[in-house]
C-alpha cells in the first residue's frame, strides 16, 4: 500500500507542464512582463517627468519579453 505510491515531481529543467498548467504559466509570463517592464517605466516616468512615454515603452517591452519567454519555454515540448 505505501510502497505503491509514486515520489513526488522533483520539477526537473526538462519538465513541461501540461494542459492548464501551461496556460497560467503562459499567461503569468506575459502578465509578469508587463508589469515589472511597466513599474520600470513608471519610475523612470517618475524621474525624468516624461508624461507617461516609457510607461507605455515598458509595458510594450515587457510583453515582447513574456513572449519570448512563453516561446521559449512552452513552444517546442520534447
Amino acid at each position: 500500500m505505501a510502497g505503491d505510491q509514486k515520489p513526488p515531481n522533483a520539477g526537473g529543467s526538462g519538465d513541461y507542464p501540461s494542459g492548464a498548467g501551461q496556460g497560467w504559466t503562459a499567461l503569468s509570463y506575459l502578465i509578469g512582463g508587463m508589469l515589472v517592464w511597466g513599474f520600470i517605466g513608471w519610475l523612470i516616468d517618475q524621474w525624468l517627468d516624461l508624461g507617461g512615454i516609457a510607461t507605455g515603452i515598458g509595458v510594450v517591452l515587457g510583453m515582447a519579453g513574456g513572449i519570448i519567454l512563453v516561446v521559449r519555454r512552452l513552444g517546442t515540448p520534447t
